[in-house]
């Protein structure tokens, strides 16, 4: 069967540990390399990556980019507007095609549907850059920035503080999998799908209050108010007014607790500058960390 990586949840726990444990490996195994030079064992030596997107990129672009050129392949990379896709080709067709012509490819979309429907056609791995409903190479990112600071996820505390957004859920399916615990505090009116929080269990719990939620957490991460597409950006900023993370909603948290943030950041609104530039600030590593996670996702598609 072909490997796709469309969503955490969809994952074992053994399969998902091992991704992490590669990502930690592939990175320690660069230390002081130039990014341009093929890992030693370049298990995509050969092969081609077609990066589509539908939705503006920094991190994800780079990333993945980089990420199988360390892996010993190549890129080929292109928005919806320079495809047929983006003139209304059906998903289908295009993944047919492409299936011809590279050896996986990453979906940058709009639709989370449109990546199911493209993966059940496709004869290559297919992987989800971002969704409307979720953003798992993020979450490895995250989980790896942790570890490598923090020690074991396993048995942690981490508190969402935000909108219920596509991160959020990637959390959340990540919670049992790799047993930690997610508190989520969002406004009643921007709360997660609901269809996601069955998927954490008992690993999550949902409250409206931010104070809650950081209590004694380990990690606090948070995301801008408004997404790509949101048309509500008023009443979010008025809804979000109490969850801004500053000093004082991190002074609740775990002493040694650190700050995550996917990034771009909306600085004076979800997050102050004294908290993301601060000593408990991780996002920087948390940004290069996604090049060594998605490596680890790109060689176990390719492993299949």
């Amino acid at each position: 069967m072909v490997r796709h990586f469309l969503d955490i949840h969809l994952l074992d726990a053994a399969d998902l540990r091992a991704i992490l444990d590669d990502a930690h490996a592939r990175k320690a195994a660069r230390k002081g390399w130039p990014q341009g030079r093929p890992d030693a064992d370049a298990p995509a030596q050969d092969r081609v990556l077609a990066l589509i997107f539908e939705k503006n990129s920094t991190r994800t672009r780079f990333s993945f980019d980089a990420a199988i050129r360390q892996l010993g392949g190549a890129a080929i990379i292109a928005t919806a507007s320079d495809m047929q896709l983006g003139r209304g080709e059906p998903v289908e067709d295009t993944a047919r095609v492409l299936s011809r012509m590279v050896d996986a490819v990453m979906i940058r979309a709009n639709s989370h549907e449109d990546v199911e429907r493209f993966a059940r056609v496709s004869t290559v791995p297919v992987i989800n850059g971002l969704t409307d409903r979720s953003h798992p190479c993020q979450i490895l990112a995250d989980l790896q920035t942790i570890e490598e600071h923090s020690g074991p996820v396993s048995g942690k505390t981490i508190a969402w503080i935000g909108d219920g957004n596509n991160v959020c859920h990637s959390f959340m399916h990540a919670a049992p999998k790799f047993g930690f615990h997610l508190n989520v505090a969002c406004p009643a009116e921007y709360h997660p799908d609901l269809r996601d929080l069955a998927k954490g269990g008992a690993a999550v719990t949902l409250t409206s209050d931010p104070r809650e939620a950081v209590k004694g957490a380990d990690v606090v991460v948070t995301d801008t108010w408004v997404s790509m597409g949101d048309q509500d950006y008023e009443a979010r900023l008025a809804a979000f007014e109490d969850y801004t993370v500053d000093e004082a909603l991190m002074d609740l948290a775990d002493p040694d607790a650190v700050f995550l943030h996917c990034l771009p950041a909306h600085r004076g609104e979800e997050v102050t500058d004294a908290v993301i530039d601060g000593p408990r600030s991780l996002v920087w590593d948390e940004a290069e960390n996604r090049i060594h996670a998605q490596k680890a996702v790109l060689a176990w598609c390719f492993a299949g």
